[in-house]
């Protein structure tokens, strides 16, 4: 069985030989365990077997970026949007982003026309865009990460190779925030609603035209996979109602746009976004993902609640990787409720970090196929 025939298994709730499985290590992380004997002539993902390949375009406005200081753990550099972030230089953590392009309307109105469709937003030859090439690039400790899949060879070779290829782009309030600073844009939902609108629409329009050129141009996509994290640990980042009022219509319009070219739509939302799983329902999402267990977000409870219509991918504790008892009771207690009846795909609750061994790691893998096969 190819990971695409299990891959849409489980999105149509449906059992294969086994739940899916895909995941994402920090950079830092892989770094790690090439010290501790993952192979370094094969991509990672592969080595893994992960099943699932993303490609999407630059739907910033790609102002160029540029390095403007850098000490021995941080760096400075200016964004694709037009703003300024400091990362730990090993991109071990979530940026900070210190000053942004938009601090009114006025802004956002000189910013917009930047925002237009072209082909030179997708990296054809997986080689990267050129206009970002001034980016920091962190020193390689002994190996160069060997690509996957890259491109539109790539995406041909993924199809080829069987994989399950995705469309994939930030949308919504989570990529506003690259433009307008958290405080400023909870102030526009409630005071500002037209231009929030405005956002989320040019947003999705661009998204949308710039999935029509990528499949004009020869990619093909298996499914869409959206990020928009929504939450935080204690619930919404803002209220059900502006989400119904604002967001609501545009992500109906956005996964209406990938359900009716037959592509299912995934959803990567951070934090506790139970409140809005009615509203993903109605949108048609297919597929939510990663379940962040500290912020409650307990796959089955979701699975006893939501199983029958939609998906889950994640909702792995990343906390008890570490300790061989604590994974297995979180894996033994969660898989084989989840997997039933299909519409569920293994990934970790988060991104894992460094503290992850290599040997900790393949334990969770070995878990996951003994406890996820059918």
């Amino acid at each position: 069985m190819t990971s695409r025939e299990r891959m849409l298994k489980a999105l149509n709730f449906q059992e294969a030989d086994r739940i899916p499985i895909t995941d994402s290590p920090w950079g830092a992380t892989i770094e790690r365990w090439w010290r501790e004997g993952l192979p370094t002539d094969i991509a990672p993902e592969e080595y893994f077997g992960f099943e699932m390949v993303s490609f999407g375009p630059d739907t910033t406005p790609m102002f160029p970026v540029r390095v403007l200081e850098e000490t021995d753990e941080y760096v400075v550099e200016t964004t694709s949007c037009g703003g300024v972030r400091r990362n730990h230089k090993d991109f071990s953590t979530t940026p900070e982003i210190i000053d942004y392009p938009c601090k009114s309307r006025a802004d956002w109105e000189k910013l917009k026309p930047r925002l237009q469709p072209s082909k030179e937003r997708v990296d054809w030859t997986g080689e990267g865009l050129e206009y970002a090439a001034g980016a920091y690039e962190r020193p390689r400790e002994e190996h160069e990460r060997p690509a996957w899949y890259a491109g539109l060879e790539g995406c041909r070779k993924a199809r080829a190779d069987g994989k399950f290829v995705c469309f994939s782009a930030a949308i919504g309030y989570d990529k506003m925030q690259s433009y307008v600073a958290s405080e400023r844009l909870l102030m526009a939902i409630v005071e500002e609603p037209d231009w929030v609108r405005d956002m989320y629409e040019t947003d999705a329009d661009l998204t949308l035209a710039m999935y029509d050129i990528m499949v004009e141009g020869g990619f093909q996509f298996d499914g869409a996979f959206m990020y928009c994290d929504l939450g935080y640990r204690n619930g919404l980042l803002f209220s059900p109602k502006h989400y119904e009022q604002q967001l609501h219509p545009v992500f109906k319009r956005v996964f209406s746009f990938f359900n009716d070219r037959g592509l299912p739509v995934f959803l990567h939302s951070c934090g506790n976004v139970k409140a809005l799983i009615p509203y993903f329902l109605d949108e048609g999402l297919r597929c939510l993902q990663p379940l962040e267990v500290k912020a409650g977000m307990d796959l089955v409870e979701l699975k006893r609640q939501y199983g029958k219509d939609l998906a889950f991918m994640g909702g792995i504790d990343v906390r008890a990787m570490s300790d061989p008892q604590a994974i297995e009771e979180e894996i033994r207690r969660k898989i084989p409720v989840a997997k039933q009846g299909g519409g569920y795909i293994y990934h970790s609750d988060h991104s894992i970090p460094k503290d992850i061994s290599f040997q900790q790691y393949q334990n969770v893998l070995r878990l996951v196929r003994q406890y996820g096969t059918y």
